[in-house]
């Protein structure tokens, strides 16, 4: 039965990690503008979300796209590497908002269906 339960989770926890990262990125963007990489120790400093260069990039664009955050270049004042920081818009501010509420709204309804079916057993 393990073995089954293991598989099932291993399947699940990935979409749910997925479902809740642009939430995470869009929070984390909110406190201040970040860089990809300092992005990727933001969000793995304060969950238990993994990400990787691999997600990440293809994220920002995506939010880019849908015009919830702007990105600006930035060259280092020492030379070094030029540094793409990203940035929510009004309009990611706004979806933002939105997820929040619906954040709080799933968490509540989840809190009181566990703690009913705990009561129920």
């Amino acid at each position: 039965m393990s073995d089954s339960v293991d598989r099932v989770l291993d399947k699940w926890e990935p979409q749910l990690r997925k479902g809740l990262l642009e939430f995470v990125v869009l929070l984390c963007l909110r406190k201040e503008e970040h860089y990809g990489y300092a992005l990727i120790r933001e969000v793995k400093d304060v969950t238990a979300l993994e990400i990787t260069e691999g997600t990440i990039y293809p994220l920002l664009d995506r939010l880019k796209t849908e015009e919830l955050v702007t990105a600006r270049w930035e060259e280092p004042e020492d030379g070094g590497v030029p540094r793409k920081y990203y940035h929510l818009t009004e309009r990611g501010q706004q979806v933002l908002a939105r997820m929040e509420e619906m954040w709080a709204q799933l968490q509540t309804s989840i809190t009181d269906l566990t703690a009913s079916s705990t009561q129920a057993s």
